[in-house]
């Protein structure tokens, strides 16, 4: 099943392979008939992420990719690829997904492909990121929204969230407030991206507009509904 697309609203898919917390922020912000984006098809790579409770509780379409069903990387990358293009998605938010996509799906969703991964990139890639930064005693951590390349964690950076990491903390403690702002700032950089407000220069992301925060440094700045007006 594929939803209505509404007038105006950037088609988005989101890719999923666990509990989907930043699907349910995304859902959340699309539900506002004001905000620009629509999920418009939820992606996982396996029938048991928790994560399509929340996009079945939105009457969102669903599909389940399983990489274990196709015979290379390639053959799935290319189901991934039909799926979104029969949904008329315009915008693919990888939100947990643990797959790494090959550089032929990255390339045609180049600049179309964002993810958001919890560290301050390009520190911490890869797995564990909130272990590895209190393994390395750093002050602050934080988490980051790029576009997508075919190097794991690697692409123009377009918004960074930060917070204080405590004496204190344990990864999980770290991860729990890192993850909040996670749930801001992704709903955000959609929302400017639906706007027209982000573009690719080079290996860098230019984004127009800023706006005072609180709770948390981000850069460019965003208030939690995501507006960013223009300068």
């Amino acid at each position: 099943m594929t939803a209505a697309a509404v007038p105006g609203r950037l088609r988005v898919g989101v890719l999923i392979s666990g509990r989907g917390s930043n699907l349910k922020a995304l859902l959340d912000a699309a539900a506002d008939p004001a905000y620009p984006a629509e999920v418009a098809l939820v992606i996982a790579d396996t029938p048991e992420a928790a994560g399509l409770r929340h996009a079945e509780a939105a009457r969102i379409p669903t599909r389940i990719v399983a990489r274990a069903e196709h015979p290379t990387r390639a053959a799935f990358d290319a189901a991934l690829h039909a799926a979104l293009t029969e949904s008329g998605c315009g915008l693919v938010c990888l939100a947990g997904f643990m797959r790494l996509l090959g550089a032929e799906f990255v390339q045609r969703w180049r600049d179309r492909l964002i993810n958001i991964h919890p560290s301050l990139l390009p520190a911490f890639k890869g797995l564990h990121a909130q272990a590895q930064a209190v393994a390395a005693g750093v002050r602050i951590a934080g988490c980051t929204v790029h576009f997508v390349r075919p190097a794991m964690d690697a692409g123009p950076i377009i918004a960074q969230a930060a917070v204080a990491v405590m004496p204190e903390d344990d990864a999980d403690a770290l991860a729990a407030r890192v993850l909040t702002q996670e749930h801001r700032l992704y709903p955000a950089v959609v929302r400017w991206i639906a706007e027209g407000r982000v573009r690719v220069e080079g290996d860098r992301a230019i984004v127009e507009g800023r706006t005072p925060d609180a709770g948390a440094l981000v850069s460019p700045a965003a208030d939690p509904a995501g507006r960013t007006p223009r300068a």
